[in-house]
Order: C-alpha cells, then structure tokens, then sequence
C-alpha cells in the first residue's frame, strides 16, 4: 500500500465531507443501514471517495443483511488492502485504499461463493460510478 503522503491532513479536511474525513482518515464507521449504497443495485463500480481508485464491482456485490454494502471480492489485487485491527478490543481484517490508505471497512471470511469473504464497507467511503451501456 502506497499511503498518500501528497496531501497534509489540512487538505483532506477540505477535500472530504466531515462525515468522510471521520471514516476514511480517521477509522470511523457509519451507522448501518444509514448509508447510500447499503441498498443500491445499479450496475457500475464503487470507487474510493478520497481519490477515486477503482474499488469493487457491482457484479460482486450482494446483500448481506449487515446495513453496509458488502461485496464478495474486490475489483482486482491491486485495489484494496488488509490490515490487521485490533481496535476496540476485537481482532478483525481492516480493508484500505491501497492507493491512498483511506480506511474502507472491515473483511469477514462468512461471505458467499465463490470467495467465502464478505468486503463490509462504509457508504461514504465510496463513490459509485454507473456502467455505460
């Protein structure tokens, strides 16, 4: 992961809504089912909010029951990686831009075939751009 060190702490600020800055710098998490893309189904792909890498496809994307958009993979190697999280005392897999380090959600091995992993992500980490036909 090649962390964005262009942009100071100042220039996020500016760039990402105060609920943005909270998720994708600051490791926070929306409410569930409070997003705008838990509940979406139009064909395209979700990009990183803070910016615009190429994250998850809505091919792979499913309903998991959770209130955040979940998707069984992301859209190649190169888009999204892990990290180990221990905080508030639990053990989970972080998932990050890998372009610019932005925190996206979580990873849980209980998602459907044919990866078995489910991409819990926060709406406002994303941005969604629709399939041109």
């Amino acid at each position: 992961m090649t962390a964005d060190k262009t942009r100071t702490d100042a220039e996020w600020r500016a760039e990402l809504s105060p609920e943005q800055y909270r998720i994708l710098r600051e490791h926070g998490t929306e409410q569930a089912f409070t997003g705008e893309y838990w509940d979406h189904h139009e064909a395209g792909e979700y990009h990183c909010a803070a910016c615009g890498a190429p994250l998850f496809s809505s091919a792979a994307k499913f309903d998991s029951g959770t209130g955040w958009p979940s998707f069984y993979q992301a859209l190649n190697a190169d888009a999204v990686a892990e990290k180990h999280d221990t905080s508030h005392g639990m053990a989970r897999v972080e998932a990050l831009c890998r372009r610019c380090g932005s925190h996206l959600g979580h990873v849980f091995p209980d998602g459907p075939a044919p990866t078995g992993m489910r991409y819990c992500i926060n709406s406002a980490s994303l941005t969604f751009q629709r399939k041109q036909d």
